[in-house]
């Protein structure tokens, strides 16, 4: 506990850290949190998993009392990543406890007006924020600290104007947080024009390149999913997460493997929240150890333990490949990337290499079984009974 300790940290949050067995700060951590205990403005280059929520945190919640309004408010680009940080927040705060509330579109707005009445802390992403300052059932006038977490993110998204937006809407006299794995101009200006003397830190990819390894397979389209199953049921692995372009495919996959006697989940943008957070309980707690997603769904999870990535469709940006990527090989273990590239990938595939000179080996595919494929015709909703089958 010593480690936390000598960065300032306050003892009830040091409480809770003992009691989640942390055994010394990430490099993020060790690096900001001196910083934001002393009230600076921080652009923090840091991933998802890299111990974040704790550096802000740590600041959020020394200088937040109870029943004061809104003292605190982070803005994060998806539900998932609002939910985590709520979580978080509510154990490091649990010797001092403050009143955090989760805002996101999805579920129904009266239950949020109702809490936000005595809120302390709001984790929200932009859109339902937005919701919220239009209805007039949020009152930001005494916001200390805004977090932006996961800035490069709402940017890719389109949120940058609702951002700024709410931003405008807090008091000019603040401290504000940056947290974002890329720094592009956008967010740049973005820090430039809302921020006072930034101090600007990063820490090393949480991901440890010497433990990852990278591989790909140069596979015909009709030998692509047959060789997903091959590979799923014959490596050894953890936790998997296999990356798709689109909702759409994502379901033909993660329905098909499950066809195939694989424990597949699907989780994408397209699903209603509670059904999102169901499969990201069943996966957390390993009732299924495969998770099928889109990037938009996967950015902001925290996922432990994930011990092979498949990109199953090759990322149309190619930072998204070191962002899928960076999933495995994490807090020293063990990790495995391979891509399946059919021609239809070769153009994003060739961007990927040379946007990142990726250090990886092309492998031989193995004698594959054709697998059986149900083909799916634009269902109405997931999970309905579909027509159609195809080798």
């Amino acid at each position: 506990m010593e480690y936390f300790r000598k960065l300032g940290i306050i003892e009830p949050i040091l409480k809770s850290i003992k009691e989640e067995n942390f055994e010394k700060p990430t490099e993020i951590q060790e690096k900001s949190i001196p910083l934001v205990l002393a009230g600076k403005d921080v652009i923090a280059g840091a991933a998802t998993g890299s111990g974040k929520t704790l550096v802000f945190g740590s600041g959020i919640i020394k200088n937040s009392e109870r029943g004061k309004g809104i003292q605190a408010l982070i803005l994060t680009p998806t539900r998932e990543l609002a939910e985590q940080n709520a979580k978080a927040l509510t154990k490091f705060s649990k010797y001092k406890p403050l009143e955090i509330v989760a805002v996101y579109g999805g579920l129904s707005i009266s239950p949020q007006i109702r809490v936000l009445r005595t809120a302390d802390i709001v984790i929200g992403t932009p859109g339902r924020m937005l919701d919220h300052i239009e209805r007039r059932t949020i009152e930001l006038d005494n916001v200390k600290i805004l977090v932006l977490d996961e800035a490069d993110r709402m940017l890719d998204m389109g949120f940058i104007d609702d951002v700024e937006k709410i931003i405008r809407k807090c008091p000019m006299k603040r401290q504000t947080l940056l947290f974002s794995a890329t720094i592009p101009a956008d967010i740049a200006h973005l820090a430039k024009k809302y921020m006072k003397d930034p101090v600007k830190v990063s820490a090393e990819s949480y991901v440890d390149p010497k433990k990852l390894t990278q591989i790909y397979y140069d596979v015909p389209d009709s030998l692509k999913f047959s060789l997903l199953v091959y590979l799923l049921k014959h490596e050894k692995s953890g936790l998997v997460m296999v990356f798709c372009n689109t909702k759409r495919n994502t379901d033909f996959v993660a329905n098909n493997l499950k066809l195939s006697g694989v424990d597949a989940l699907p989780i994408h943008g397209g699903f209603s929240q509670e059904k999102r957070n169901m499969a990201m309980r069943q996966f957390h707690t390993k009732k299924a150890h495969v998770l099928v997603c889109t990037d938009v769904a996967a950015r902001g999870l925290d996922i432990r333990d994930v011990s092979h990535v498949y990109n199953y469709d090759t990322p149309r940006e190619s930072k998204q490949y070191i962002h899928r990527i960076g999933r495995t090989a994490r807090a020293g273990k063990e990790g495995i990337a391979i891509s399946l590239v059919s021609p239809r990938d070769y153009d994003n595939f060739r961007r990927v290499l040379i946007d990142n000179a990726i250090d990886i080996t092309k492998k031989e595919i193995p004698n594959v079984e054709k697998v059986r494929i149900r083909w799916m015709e634009k269902p109405k909703r997931y999970g309905e009974r579909h027509t159609g089958y195809r080798r």
